[in-house]
């Protein structure tokens, strides 16, 4: 496979287009707002340049990378791909539209992969006419960055599915840890109840936010405190997830703190909307 589409174009679409780019793959990168597009041009192009200084890619990378991305704002885009990654807002209503759509515009033996932080993969695939070729590939933020991709089996997805994704992402430089389709997987099933937890320990007065940070940081050798992680993922998305998980599993260990629900409510999502447990400069 050589031929890709992405759908969405934020923060992990740009990621997963560059990271493809980057690898020789052509891209279609397709949003319906053209200024989404036009920003996620603009960050491909600084985070290439952020590599070249660094020395990771040679200097003349960046214009051959970009000269392999694509953008438009029409699924139709996605007609001449192998392979489609979904990375639209963490909604089903969104995704499972989405997935109806690409079903009809993608060719018949294109994988559908979609980069789901939660939701699940066997109700997106029923969208579908191919459950066997939909899969999730949940990619890490920052995507040129960090190693692991969660490769998420839905009830139908082939083995032959499965791996064809695997290899992919070992192509990308990427390491692939294959599981099930549960609510929130692995990663967030793990992360979601901690920063949770976090949040209680705010609310309840047990420690301020650098307090509880710190403690993680030191004497966990976390790299990043759990309340700093949840501003950098979102708050509204670490509410998302929560909700996911105690819908799908239910049990109530997963019922998200009043505190992020207040916070949430209020706007203060968290590093994007530049305040959440901390303040961030506007950029």
């Amino acid at each position: 496979m050589t031929r890709a589409a992405v759908v969405g174009a934020g923060t992990m679409g740009n990621g997963i287009a560059h990271v493809f780019a980057q690898h020789g793959w052509e891209v279609s990168l397709v949003d319906s707002a053209p200024a989404a597009l036009e920003k996620a041009t603009a960050t491909i192009r600084s985070n290439l340049d952020r590599q070249v200084k660094k020395g990771a890619i040679p200097p003349g990378a960046p214009a051959e990378v970009l000269g392999r991305v694509t953008t438009g704002t029409s699924l139709e885009s996605a007609a001449g791909a192998e392979l489609v990654i979904e990375a639209a807002s963490e909604d089903p209503a969104v995704k499972f539209s989405l997935f109806e759509q690409l079903d009809r515009i993608a060719a018949p033996g294109a994988i559908l992969a979609t980069n789901t932080s939660s939701i699940s993969i066997t109700e997106i695939a029923a969208r579908t006419a191919r459950p066997d070729r939909v899969i999730g590939m949940h990619f890490m933020n920052p995507v040129p960055v960090m190693q692991l991709v969660e490769v998420i089996r839905g009830h139908a997805t082939s083995d032959a599915t499965t791996s064809e994704v695997m290899d992919t992402a070992r192509a990308l430089g990427k390491v692939p840890v294959e599981v099930h389709d549960y609510p929130g997987f692995v990663s967030n099933r793990v992360l979601m109840p901690m920063i949770n937890e976090a949040i209680f320990c705010v609310m309840e007065g047990v420690a301020t936010p650098e307090a509880i940070d710190t403690v993680m940081k030191l004497g966990m050798a976390h790299p990043m405190g759990p309340l700093a992680l949840a501003d950098f993922i979102g708050l509204d998305v670490c509410l998302a997830i929560l909700d996911v998980l105690q819908r799908g599993l239910g049990d109530d260990k997963y019922r998200a703190c009043p505190l992020l629900r207040r916070m949430v409510a209020a706007g203060a999502l968290g590093k994007k909307a530049g305040r959440g447990f901390y303040d961030y400069p506007s950029p």
